[in-house]
Order: C-alpha cells, then structure tokens, then sequence
C-alpha cells in the first residue's frame, strides 16, 4: 500500500482504506498456513516534519493447532501507529521508532507485514471436534494405548514373572 507524500501534505488529516495482498508471509518461516488480503485503514497527519499514520488491519490468518496442527483460523483486529520523517537530513542512528522516507512515497506495506507478524500468537487451538478427527492413533513402531487396555495386556517379556505369581497365590491359599 503506496500512498503520496503530496496527497498527504496537500490533506491534512488524510484519511485512506483498501486491501493488501499478504500472502508472501506464508512463504516465511513462521506458523502462517494460509493468508491472504487484509483491510487497512487508517488516517495520516503531518506535524512539523514527521507524518503519523493511525493504521486499522483487519484479516484472517491460519495457523495450526498446538495439538492436532489441525488448521485453525484466527482472526485479528490490530491498531497501531507508525511514525515517519520526511526531512531529507534526518538519519536513523539512534533505536528511535521513526522511520526515515527516501522518495515521494511512503510504503506502508512493510510495517503492514511487520504488524501482523507482530500478531501472531504462541499457540492456538482447534475445538474439541476438531482434535479428535485429526489425531494421531497410531504410527510407526508406536500406538495410543488406553488405560483398560493397557491392563489387560501382559507385557511378554514379564510373563514367566505373571506364572510366578500366580504360583505363589495358589501355595499361599
């Protein structure tokens, strides 16, 4: 999302909507499955040299469940506030939050992109439906195994024990 310095600076406080593609995301190394447009809003103001921009994103991402990774949707709703300079002399060498400008347009896409990876939360879960259907029962080598069944099976390897006991059972009586 590209927007003017001019437009902005013609129109105080300039105010803007539309949808941006992020579905590059889902090629970066994170838990994004599926991503594709969001809604940005927001409003921008200028102030000496520096540009404020109110940004609104609003979309839909797919990450996979904590459990199952079962594909989980999770919506999101951020507001956040970039900073800018349009003064062609300021440098950023200190850990400040305002972004220089080269040129006569101000990309928002980057920050747009950092603000949802922002977003992204440590784990999301599938409903209970969900997790049961795409469980895993059984693999190579290994099988979930239930209590009751787990009871009733002998391991063979302690058999000879089981007979021992039994033994011992029957002289006691």
């Amino acid at each position: 999302m590209k927007i003017s310095i001019q437009k902005i600076l013609q129109q105080t406080p300039f105010t803007f909507e539309g949808k941006t593609d992020l579905s590059e995301l889902e090629s970066f190394d994170n838990d994004i499955r599926q991503i594709g447009s969001v809604e940005v809003s927001g409003e921008a103001t200028v102030q000496n040299k520096t540009i404020t921009v109110n940004l609104h994103i609003k979309g839909l991402m797919v990450l996979p469940c904590a459990r199952s990774l079962a594909d989980v949707p999770y919506p999101f709703d951020i507001n956040t506030i970039e900073v800018f300079s349009i003064d062609p002399f300021y440098t950023k060498e200190d850990e400040s939050e305002i972004h220089p400008i080269k040129g006569e347009l101000l990309d928002l896409t980057p920050f747009i992109k950092e603000n949802v990876l922002l977003e992204i939360p440590f784990r999301v879960y599938a409903d209970q439906e969900t997790i049961e259907k795409h469980a895993l029962t059984a693999g190579d080598g290994w099988a979930v195994v239930d209590e009751d069944e787990q009871e009733e099976k002998i391991d063979p390897r302690l058999s000879k024990l089981q007979s021992l006991l039994t033994d011992d059972k029957n002289e006691n009586q």
